[in-house]
Parts: structure tokens; C-alpha cells; sequence
């Protein structure tokens, strides 16, 4: 880094040969604009599984996924299939304290005062 640029080691994947590794030079704004493109506005979150994994359709894909392979489904030990049965039908609290871990009681809940806003009109 000097007083007008910032350069770094970057590694092109799209060579195939042993010299993959570069080096770029950039402008402080434009490295800063490049290197804020990676990071998550407040409120979002990371999803790090997706295709045959994500949770949407995973017992599915998974199951498919098993007969295309011709991989039997994994079996379930009798103890462990009764034990995950019997919590099934205890109850778990939606809201746990964070200091003692007890189960919270929702006793009223408070609207929004303001709605979201809407996204900014673009005028032409």
C-alpha cells in the first residue's frame, strides 16, 4: 500500500498452470468498493448450504440422490428412534433466557409503530 494505490496477491482460477497467483493494483476507493461487495448488510445471514443440501428439499434430494447411487438409508438405532420419539412430544420453549436457560412465557406483544419503508421511487 502506498499513498495512492493498495496492491494485492489474488489467485486467477481460471488457469490452469503453475503460475496462477497475481498480483493487482488498485486505487484505495475502488479496493474499498471491491472488498464492501463482501460484506452482508446488518440483518442478513451467511447461507453456506445450498443445491442437495438446502433445507428446502433435502430429505428429497437426499433420498434420490441415495436411489441413483443405489445407497441404502441409514438406520436408526432402536434406542435413539424411542428417545428422539419421547421428545417429540415434551414441549420446547420458543424463547429461552440467555442467562439461566429457562423456558420464557410471552405475555404480550408489542406492534411496530412505523411500518417498513418502501424502496426509494426512481425518477426518470
Amino acid at each position: 500500500m502506498d499513498k495512492k494505490t493498495v496492491s494485492f496477491k489474488w489467485k486467477n482460477y481460471r488457469v490452469k498452470e503453475q503460475n496462477r497467483h497475481r498480483i493487482m493494483t488498485l486505487s484505495h476507493a475502488e479496493f474499498i468498493r471491491r472488498f464492501l461487495l463482501h460484506v452482508l448488510p446488518s440483518g442478513f445471514h451467511r447461507i453456506r448450504h445450498y443445491g442437495l443440501t438446502a433445507n428446502t428439499g433435502r430429505k428429497k434430494n437426499l433420498g434420490k440422490a441415495r436411489q441413483l447411487l443405489n445407497v441404502n438409508e441409514p438406520i436408526i438405532p432402536f434406542d435413539k428412534a424411542l428417545s428422539s420419539e419421547a421428545k417429540s412430544h415434551e414441549p420446547t420453549p420458543t424463547f429461552v433466557c440467555p442467562c439461566c436457560g429457562a423456558g420464557m412465557i410471552v405475555t404480550d406483544v408489542l406492534l411496530h409503530l412505523y411500518l417498513p419503508r418502501a424502496p426509494p421511487l426512481l425518477l426518470n
